[in-house]
């Protein structure tokens, strides 16, 4: 595709990135804003169906030796972005006016389309699924009588670390109205009262209640990377996200939370999307995998910037646990080696797109009449271009529930027993699981 025909979207965002792409051959990763050496120097990637019968529906979850409903957190709450969304996007907007309120959007699991950017369940569906819990409905739902005792997503497809007004200033463009990361800290805010009564039943509530804060920063680049800001640009945004993310998980701690899951950054240069709008002709451009290397490196610095993040708040708040979730590294091991994963030989194109080399249009995406949709999703990483199957999200939620994704793992948290080693069990899904 020529340079003057690259348009690309995160999946409302049309904008040219041949700047970028000209700006790349003048300006490598030359320094960070705050330490240059540390941006330059070497990373390791480690660190980084016909309708369902619903009650008869056998699904196997992670737990103990005892029901997971009994050994494990009793409530999840969630923030972030699409990789996260059970559907608050499509509420704010209707499914008239996104794609991800059409089918093949859900056709995996749901049958339908709930307004998540998948196929099927996410990350965050694997792990309430685990605790025995149902999914989470998403916040914007609350008119429609959904309970929140059990959880809560407030994560927003589009949302991102930094509050709006930082992007505008600079001339960005980010659709929708602010449902930035302090936004959502704040209606867990105004949500807290219908939680809980008195300190100490809140108190309870927070010992039992695991918190997903992100996947959340990967928008605050995409904006600009898709909008053909320059690398340099891009890279000065990390400091400022970082900030954005270290005072929400702060705020959930003042508030009472004590164990938090902090996901890095996906290899964005692994992406569909990012592998179209920055095709190359430069082999010394993609690792032996058929990524892009600047990208990754930048997802790696990002990812190693929130690790010193974390540290810092752990030392400053002992009682809590807060846990870095290694999506880099889950993701990589799908690329590196999709076979051994049970994917497909080829793992870069997308199942669901608009065609080219890596299955991905911006003029023709996933949900559009004309796009098209492979047979058997389940052998595919990447969704749509921009998002990931719900065989990859199970993959990535089996690391971070046992590990080595997570440290400690997340099952080996639970509040009512430090577990060994689980094995599978089967839990009887109802209704309410299934209209998540």
């Amino acid at each position: 595709m020529p340079c003057s025909d690259i348009f690309t979207t995160y999946q409302f965002l049309f904008v040219p990135a041949c700047s970028v792409l000209n700006h790349l051959n003048s300006s490598p990763f030359t320094q960070s804003p705050k330490d240059p050496s540390s941006f330059l120097s070497p990373m390791n990637h480690s660190t980084h169906i016909s309708l369902l019968p619903a009650l008869l529906l056998l699904l196997p979850l992670l737990s103990s030796s005892h029901p997971a409903t009994t050994t494990c957190y009793t409530s999840v709450f969630s923030f972030g972005d699409s990789l996260a969304d059970t559907g608050n996007l499509l509420r704010y907007l209707g499914k008239k006016n996104i794609d991800v309120g059409r089918l093949p959007y859900g056709e995996t699991y749901f049958r339908r389309p709930t307004g998540r950017f998948c196929d099927g369940r996410l990350v965050v569906d694997f792990i309430a699924q685990a605790m025995g819990l149902p999914l989470l409905p998403p916040y914007l739902a609350r008119r429609s009588g959904h309970g929140f005792r059990q959880g809560a997503n407030f994560a927003v497809a589009g949302a991102t670390a930094i509050e709006n007004g930082f992007f505008m200033e600079k001339g960005l463009h980010v659709p929708w109205s602010n449902n930035s990361l302090g936004i959502q800290i704040e209606w867990f805010r105004q949500l807290l009262p219908s939680l809980c009564s008195s300190d100490s039943d809140c108190n309870v509530m927070f010992q039992n209640s695991l918190f997903l804060v992100g996947e959340i920063g990967g928008n605050d680049y995409n904006y600009p990377f898709l909008q053909a800001r320059a690398l340099d640009e891009v890279i000065s945004y990390v400091p400022p996200v970082m900030d954005a993310i270290s005072s929400a998980i702060t705020a959930l701690i003042e508030l009472g939370a004590r164990t938090l899951v902090v996901p890095g950054n996906f290899p964005i240069g692994c992406n569909s999307a990012y592998l179209t709008v920055f095709h190359s002709n430069r082999s010394e451009d993609y690792d032996a995998f058929g990524c892009i290397k600047w990208l990754n490196k930048f997802s790696r610095y990002h990812n190693n910037q929130l690790r010193v993040v974390l540290k810092r708040i752990r030392q400053r708040n002992p009682h809590a646990t807060v846990i870095y979730a290694d999506y880099y590294s889950a993701a990589m091991s799908m690329f590196r080696s999709p076979q051994l994963s049970g994917f497909r030989s080829s793992p870069l194109p997308a199942c669901c797109g608009g065609g080219g080399p890596y299955n991905f249009n911006s003029f023709l995406q996933c949900g559009n009449p004309g796009s098209n949709v492979c047979a058997d999703p389940s052998s595919y990483v990447t969704w749509d271009g921009m998002h990931m199957t719900e065989a990859a999200y199970r993959k990535i939620a089996t690391g971070l529930l046992e590990g080595p994704n997570a440290v400690p793992p997340i099952l080996n948290t639970c509040p009512r027993t430090k577990q060994k080693t689980s094995r599978p069990h089967y839990v009887l899904l109802d209704d309410d699981i299934l209209d998540g």
